[in-house]
């Protein structure tokens, strides 16, 4: 399938987070075809795919360190830059690039395989909820609390328990306490 029919079934798909998921796995093959490595959904569109859409947020936040390549081939495909977002008006879609990177070791990723060759990248489940518990405890954001708890209940048994352990004991989380309670509640 080339660009413009991945575009067409964008267009009419009404998912709003399988129409995202689509657009960073368009995106994630044109880097590849330049020899880029292909970006990481992060923030609040990956909660989305991890909650099943309980949680939705309008734009897709992405890892990505190659910024020039990215916006080369967000141009290409009909985004143009509004201030700290890449826009799209007629497909209805923002994209902001916040991170360059994953922080710390290297982080798990999920792969999410969308047929027709078509892939995305989005962050581990840990560093996700290790970034929303950072949200709930520091930004004291009631949305972020709940979210924790949510992909607690259903992934506890999934996570990687000491990964989350040293990652929340770092200094620059120091989430500890708050998960040790939390694993408390959710392991049985």
């Amino acid at each position: 399938m080339n660009t413009p029919e991945i575009i067409e079934i964008i267009k009419k798909t009404e998912s709003p987070l399988k129409r995202q998921l689509l657009m960073v796995a368009l995106i994630t093959r044109l880097l590849e075809e330049k020899g880029k490595d292909a970006p990481i959904i992060i923030g609040g569109c990956a909660l989305s795919y991890y909650s099943r859409e309980v949680y939705f947020t309008a734009d897709i936040d992405l890892a990505y360190t190659d910024r020039d390549a990215l916006d080369n081939v967000l141009r290409d495909i009909g985004f143009e830059k509004q201030g700290r977002y890449w826009v799209n008006e007629e497909m209805k879609m923002a994209i902001e690039v916040p991170a360059s990177v994953l922080a710390g070791e290297v982080s798990p990723v999920e792969t999410v395989e969308l047929g027709e060759g078509l892939r995305c990248l989005i962050i581990g489940i840990e560093d996700l909820i290790i970034d929303r518990l950072n949200a709930c405890k520091y930004w004291k954001s009631q949305i972020d609390c709940e979210m924790v708890e949510l992909l607690l209940r259903k992934y506890s048994k999934d996570v990687d328990w000491p990964y989350l352990e040293r990652k929340s004991s770092m200094k620059e989380n120091n989430t500890i306490s708050e998960l040790t309670e939390l694993k408390r509640r959710y392991i049985q």
